[in-house]
């Protein structure tokens, strides 16, 4: 029997409350340290991967980002973050979808992605994925991911996931992007474990 992944997903989200995932973060500052250090403009058309209960949403509607997309694999993830946003909802545009199946009609600025691209673990998914954030990405683009590292676990929400260094990065993105940054970073979860990342910051070459 094929494994189901938004099913998966859909029982996550419906079963566990943000604070019983291990990527809970109440301030996701890596991701907005980004954000700061790129003097990313306010208009900016911003791509958020996988966001179901990031934070990451929250505080750049605070500080007057106009154009962004929220897609998840779950519609239990989206419904959960426009019940917390309220009102503030409607400023954001909402995609339910596998990122692999995710066709846009406009491209971005800006996509960020913490903790959904090491799901994929296999070959041909992984390739399809980085074409992809070279096909939605304009022209100078950033791209921001975050993913465990070699030091980081083999699992995440009971899944196997790919674990990844800077040189792998560069050896799957190199071709259509420009390593900018690269960093490990120690990760507390709400359960008093930590989990180490590796971040990598691209831009779309000319």
């Amino acid at each position: 029997m094929e494994f189901d992944k938004k099913q998966h997903w859909e029982n996550v989200f419906a079963t566990k409350k943000e604070t019983e995932v291990s990527w809970y973060q109440k301030k996701p500052e890596t991701s907005l340290q980004f954000f700061e250090r790129n003097e990313i403009p306010k208009n900016a058309k911003i791509l958020e991967i996988g966001g179901g209960d990031s934070y990451l949403i929250d505080n750049l509607l605070e500080q007057g980002y106009e154009s962004i997309t929220l897609l998840d694999i779950s519609e239990n993830a989206i419904e959960r973050i426009k019940k917390r946003l309220g009102e503030k909802a409607e400023k954001v545009h909402f995609v339910v979808s596998d990122i692999l199946d995710f066709s846009p009609s406009e491209k971005f600025d800006v996509i960020n992605d913490r903790a959904s691209f090491h799901f994929l673990t296999k070959e041909e998914d992984i390739q399809k994925y980085a074409t992809l954030m070279s096909e939605i990405l304009g022209e100078n683009g950033l791209y921001f991911v975050g993913t465990f590292s070699e030091s980081g676990p083999l699992k995440c929400s009971g899944l196997e996931i790919t674990q990844y260094s800077k040189e792998k990065f560069l050896k799957i993105f190199g071709t259509h992007f420009s390593q900018l940054h690269s960093f490990e970073e120690v990760h507390k979860t709400p359960f008093e474990t930590t989990q180490n990342f590796i971040f990598c910051e691209f831009q779309k070459k000319m």
